[in-house]
């Protein structure tokens, strides 16, 4: 008979935790070595019986992302241990959260009993496959980096070809100054700092100056603008 693959249960919920204690006892191959209702707990039954081959962690126990610090400080320790998280959240923040970690599956807590037991064996020899709503959220995540690095190298550019006048404008704006306040802060007539605003959305395809400051606060490029300008 083949080695049984040692497993704790780690979740603060009572009769969640028998729950996934019994239906994994039910299998012949697997065996629960511990159960535990807070990462405090995982790490204890680790120092007294060693590191399990597979632990089912909840990721909200005692605090929040509990599950998720103690993977982070039961993966430093023992790499090979293969963490499995059971959540109720599908959002990709905790998704990526989660196996940022180096967890090697995730599972609802609704999921079904062969679900559960199928990730076990998986995640045991190895064999686990990103799932597809999974590889759905990666995807994105994906698109989404490569979005704003396209678009950070293109605001990058543009800034880096702006006047000095239009930079210290636009650092302004990004102090939510008006019009009025800029004029007078540069000491010129509010018709110049109409122009150069023009210039500005022109150069960025944009027609309000809130969208600007937007984007460069969102690719976070204001320190860039400042560099430019001397740090002023």
């Amino acid at each position: 008979m083949a080695e049984l693959i040692r497993i704790i249960v780690a979740e603060d919920l009572d009769v969640l935790r028998e729950h996934f204690c019994k239906l994994i006892q039910h299998e012949e191959d697997l065996s629960v070595i511990g159960q535990a209702a807070s990462g405090k707990e995982v790490l204890r039954l680790i120092a007294e019986l060693g590191p399990p081959d597979i632990i089912l962690m909840d990721i909200e126990m005692d605090v929040k992302h509990d599950g998720i610090m103690t993977a982070k400080k039961v993966l430093e320790q023992h790499p090979e241990t293969r963490i499995i998280f059971l959540t109720v959240h599908e959002d990709e923040e905790t998704v990526f959260s989660a196996f940022d970690t180096g967890a090697v599956d995730y599972v609802l807590k609704t999921s079904t009993s062969e679900a559960i037991v199928q990730s076990i064996r998986s995640a045991h020899s190895g064999l686990v496959q990103v799932r597809p709503e999974v590889a759905y959220k990666i995807k994105n995540e994906f698109s989404r980096i490569r979005r704003n690095q396209e678009a950070l190298m293109a605001a990058t550019l543009l800034l880096s070809q702006m006047t000095p006048s239009e930079l210290a404008v636009l650092n302004l704006l990004l102090k939510d100054m008006k019009i009025a306040q800029i004029a007078k802060e540069r000491q010129v007539e509010q018709s110049t700092i109409k122009t150069q605003i023009n210039m500005i959305l022109k150069k960025f395809d944009k027609k309000r100056t809130k969208e600007v400051t937007a984007l460069l606060r969102e690719l976070n490029v204001t320190s860039f603008i400042q560099s430019r300008l001397g740090g002023g």
